[in-house]
């Protein structure tokens, strides 16, 4: 019977691959949350990158409710509150009652927050763009099967 080692077990190449997919998903996460705080400075210069988040939810029709951003954005309430309440302050929503329900309240995006959040996301839409480009079609096909693979 040999002794117990200290030294860990060999890692496999799968392993040391997947140690490096950690990385660079890291490295991408952090341009992506710089990406969102530049466009929200792009939107008003308070605006705090969840603010931005928030207020692409509502602009993109995807999230009109607190309810709804909270579990798009995986957030908490009071994050979410604070947001929605900054952005009505700073004239990007407002707070409109529920065709369907008169009881309920719906967020909506005004003129002023829609045109500039266009502005933010064709802008990062042309950065992505430009590196995008230089990829063949079938490398940017595989990359969006692989990160649909990966995020199932």
């Amino acid at each position: 019977m040999s002794a117990p080692s200290d030294e860990p077990a060999e890692r496999s190449e799968v392993d040391l691959a997947v140690a490096r997919v950690e990385q660079e998903l890291g490295r991408l996460f952090a341009r992506i949350r710089i990406g969102w705080r530049e466009a929200a400075a792009s939107v008003h210069p308070d605006l705090q990158p969840l603010g931005y988040q928030v207020l692409a939810s509502i602009a993109s029709g995807k999230a009109n409710s607190a309810g709804a951003i909270i579990e798009r954005l995986q957030t908490d309430k009071s994050a979410v509150s604070r947001q929605v309440r900054q952005l009505e302050e700073l004239g990007l929503v407002e707070s409109v009652r529920d065709p369907e329900d008169g009881r309920a309240r719906l967020l909506v995006a005004t003129p002023l927050a829609q045109e500039r959040v266009g502005a933010a996301r064709a802008a990062y839409e042309r950065r992505l763009g430009d590196r995008l480009r230089t990829w063949s079609a079938e490398d940017v096909d595989r990359v969006i099967e692989l990160l649909d693979a990966l995020g199932r």
